[in-house]
């Protein structure tokens, strides 16, 4: 039996009795999150870009339980400046790890890293086609609307698609039913919503908003789960 387990934000576990996959780990400072970093053991931490919300406790998490980070190349060479084990990846790329296959898909947003007034840039964002107990789950990481979503959704049987929802920095609800109608998942789950004001949506008009095109969308409170 596995899950997939959704700590607030754009913080979600993919976990089985052997493998705990941590993506995006924003806990610390988080208001909605429903765990902080001492109750999780990833194996893996998948991390799509390297903005606080993102990356979050990503570092720590890595250092305590000796797990992977899994990112885009130049963020894995910084986790691995900061003493963290990486196995840095880029976009189109894809590795077959111990607990299934990681690709990375493009996301339209940006990818720093920013202490004391610096501003260090980690390369390209990313998004995430894991494949996970037999599953295929998308995490779309922080993105706006683009067209070859609808090349995921024809090249992958997709069972999960998190999408964000939040707009301001990321696809607002029109744009992310519009993506999930080209990426077909079974199961649709907004993310990256509601955790500070300026992300407020109302994540039961998206939810509506797939069932008026025909699509199943699933919301997901911090600490709610699903069994598959």
């Amino acid at each position: 039996m596995a899950r997939l387990v959704y700590h607030g934000h754009s913080c979600f576990c993919l976990e089985d009795e052997k493998y705990q996959v941590v993506i995006d780990p924003f806990l610390s400072g988080n208001p909605l999150a429903d765990v902080q970093p001492a109750d999780l053991k990833p194996t893996h931490i998948l991390v799509t870009h390297g903005h606080d919300d993102h990356l979050g406790d990503a570092l720590e998490l890595a250092r305590s339980n000796k797990a992977l980070i899994v990112a885009p190349n130049e963020l894995a060479l910084y986790c691995q400046s900061k003493g963290a084990e990486v196995h840095a990846m880029h976009i189109g790329g894809s590795y077959a790890f111990s607990f299934g296959r990681v690709k990375l898909t493009p996301a339209w947003h940006g990818s720093a890293v920013i202490r004391n007034g610096e501003i260090i840039y980690t390369g390209c964002p990313c998004g995430f086609i894991v494949e996970f107990a037999g599953k295929y789950i998308y995490h779309a990481g922080d993105t706006g609307l683009f067209g070859d979503m609808r090349l995921i959704g024809d090249n992958f049987q997709l069972d999960f698609a998190l999408l964000p929802i939040g707009d301001n920095y990321v696809m607002g609800p029109d744009d992310a039913v519009l993506a999930a109608q080209m990426l077909r998942a079974g199961i649709t789950i907004p993310m990256h919503y509601n955790t500070f004001p300026i992300f407020k949506q109302d994540p039961e008009k998206f939810v509506n908003s797939l069932k008026q095109v025909n699509l199943e969308g699933m919301i997901m409170k911090p600490g709610d789960f699903l069994e598959f």
